[in-house]
């Protein structure tokens, strides 16, 4: 069976391997990064970046379940296209004592036996006393199996590992997906390809290729950079990522000094505090192209320097990026007809977890099922 899957990210990428690992006929197409993102006229990605969270604590049994299974092949995926992507560090949870999410990770932690050790304000102040909290924050640090991951280099891993369990790539942007009754037609910027079935994992981009749109709503995110010299980059070489979770949910999120493709370390930062619903493709790519929004920028500066008062920084950045969210919180991995499929919605923690999203892609698109449950269709 020949299969194509739409979208070079972080799930398509893996499910190509997933696939081609099982003996499918699979393309992969997708352009590549944009070498300049202001004049680029085409999509964009939101992994073009080096640094997101990656753990199994979390307050949704659905993205511990995943994350864990997706962590539990790094190394598998690093060995089989020599691109090293997992860094081991550790991330702590933090919020207020006694709130539903403090609360959640704990009943998900000890459920699942993720392993983690559970800290007060002294044990706080005593183990990570670079950071400052308020009085009556609680926190979980898990100590193994998290940390944080390169998606850009993970999606380079994957592709290669995809290409070498024999998947063909295709660089370029699909225009449209028609299914006939021979099959699938994609047209793309280079021309036609066909196939039996289809597997949509387009990011944001997904209801653009889609005749009848899925309930995604994508939102409009910036992240904020924080430039440091090398000695502060010495200086907090063994500082876990760290996410704060207010008691409605949502919080900062931080990770720690990391040397990016210009040579240059940087910790980033990103929390939205307003919620911005981008609408057509065009409207996507305009978000990306405008580099973000300067107030969050300003705003996250201000919570960074609230947080790590020490911290000596010496010079501010910030980009644009997007997540796709479901009404259930979860990821979007279903059929839409007898030969499309999509994957998709990370919902804002989809790249940690992205390669067993994509298993669960390739498992669609295949047998109809997603392990032992039916697909939707």
């Amino acid at each position: 069976m020949r299969v194509a899957v739409i979208g070079r990210g972080l799930i398509g990428s893996a499910a190509a391997r997933h696939l081609a690992r099982a003996g499918q006929d699979v393309v992969l197409i997708g352009p590549d990064e944009p070498q300049g993102k202001a004049s680029h006229r085409g999509v964009f990605a939101s992994h073009y970046d080096e640094g997101r969270i990656t753990r199994g604590l979390d307050p949704a049994p659905f993205w511990s379940r995943v994350s864990r299974a997706s962590i539990a092949r790094y190394a598998e995926i690093e060995a089989a296209s020599g691109i090293r992507f997992y860094t081991e560090r550790g991330v702590v949870m933090a919020g207020p004592e006694g709130s539903a999410p403090m609360d959640r990770i704990g009943e998900v932690a000890v459920r699942d036996g993720v392993p983690h050790a559970r800290l007060d304000d002294a044990g706080l102040a005593a183990r990570f006393g670079y950071f400052r909290f308020d009085r009556g924050t609680c926190a979980f640090h898990q100590t193994l199996e998290a940390g944080f991951i390169s998606p850009r280099r993970l999606v380079a891993a994957q592709g290669v590992a995809a290409e070498r369990a024999g998947a063909h790539l295709l660089r370029a942007t699909v225009e449209a997906v028609e299914e006939d009754g021979q099959g699938v037609r994609i047209r793309s910027e280079i021309g036609e390809t066909r196939v039996d079935r289809v597997l949509i994992a387009a990011g944001g981009y997904t209801n653009t290729l889609l005749s009848a749109p899925l309930p995604l709503t994508v939102m409009a995110r910036t992240v904020g950079f924080f430039e440091v010299d090398e000695g502060e980059a010495a200086r907090f070489h063994a500082m876990p990522p760290l996410i704060y979770l207010h008691p409605h949910g949502d919080g900062p999120y931080l990770l720690p000094p990391i040397r990016y493709p210009d040579g240059r370390f940087y910790l980033k930062m990103g929390g939205d505090p307003v919620d911005r619903v981008l609408g057509s493709g065009d409207e996507i790519s305009d978000w990306f192209r405008s580099g973000g929004d300067p107030a969050v920028a300003a705003g996250l500066e201000e919570q960074l320097r609230d947080r790590m008062p020490d911290l000596t920084i010496r010079g501010v950045s910030h980009m644009a990026c997007v997540t796709t969210f479901t009404p259930e919180d979860e990821a979007r991995i279903e059929r839409v007809s007898d030969r499309v499929g999509v994957a998709t919605a990370g919902c804002g923690r989809g790249a940690k977890c992205s390669d067993e999203l994509g298993r669960l892609g390739a498992c669609l698109i295949t047998d109809g099922v997603i392990g032992d449950t039916p697909a939707m269709v």
